[in-house]
């Protein structure tokens, strides 16, 4: 499955630069995440064809601690587990037995879960962003500098200060939609919530890269 998902001040923005929007808009995505220590909540994952036509639908839940900390667990009948100890992501597929290990690099941390987890002050180097508000809530569009990435779009949505949604778009207009309930913020998790055990007889693929 794939990880692999304002109108107002026009006339402000007409005689803005674009480059100053982008940093306006890094900026003020970089003050929203930094204050976030650890985030735990539910999330529905839908993925969209071009078309918009539903290709799959999933629950799950999702822990992460900052620095680079991360767990994401997607329920049946897609179950996986993507985990982030700060060193080493683990993905983990229990239908194939399989476990793909990637170092904690910059490519990696390109991916929208470690996104989240990650320096919020490496966005400006990583990403042009720009904003958008709509009444009490914030869309944040993000298009990645490298190409050596999953998406080629990524918006962030906020209610409030809140995360809200994340939506990916990929080359081929595959879309993910991922909703968040039930958030919790900057309250104790379990270190041990990080750390990933190999299951016996699981096939292990370490990436070189």
């Amino acid at each position: 499955m794939s990880m692999k998902k304002t109108l107002a001040a026009l006339a402000l923005t007409a005689v803005m630069p674009a480059v100053a929007l982008a940093n306006e808009g890094a900026e003020r995505l970089a003050r929203m995440l930094e204050p976030l220590e650890t985030v735990e909540a539910r999330f529905e994952q839908l993925i969209l064809d071009g078309s918009g036509e539903r290709l799959q639908q999933a629950n799950g839940h999702m822990w992460l601690s900052r620095p680079g900390k991360f767990r994401w667990e997607v329920d049946a009948p897609y179950q996986q587990e993507v985990i982030s100890d700060g060193d080493e992501v683990y993905l983990y597929d229990p239908d194939l037995e399989q476990v793909t290990v990637q170092a904690l690099d910059q490519r990696v941390t390109h991916t929208p879960a470690l996104l989240l987890s990650g320096s919020a002050s490496e966005l400006t180097e990583s990403y042009e962003v720009s904003r958008q508000q709509q009444g009490g809530s914030e869309t944040f569009r993000l298009v990645p500098k490298s190409p050596d990435t999953l998406f080629e779009e990524l918006q962030m949505t906020f209610n409030g200060e809140r995360l809200a949604a994340l939506q990916m778009i990929d080359s081929t207009g595959q879309e993910t939609v991922i909703e968040f309930s039930e958030m919790r913020t900057n309250h104790a998790i379990d270190d041990r919530r990080f750390t990933f055990e190999i299951p016996d007889g699981a096939d292990v693929i370490r990436d070189a890269h």
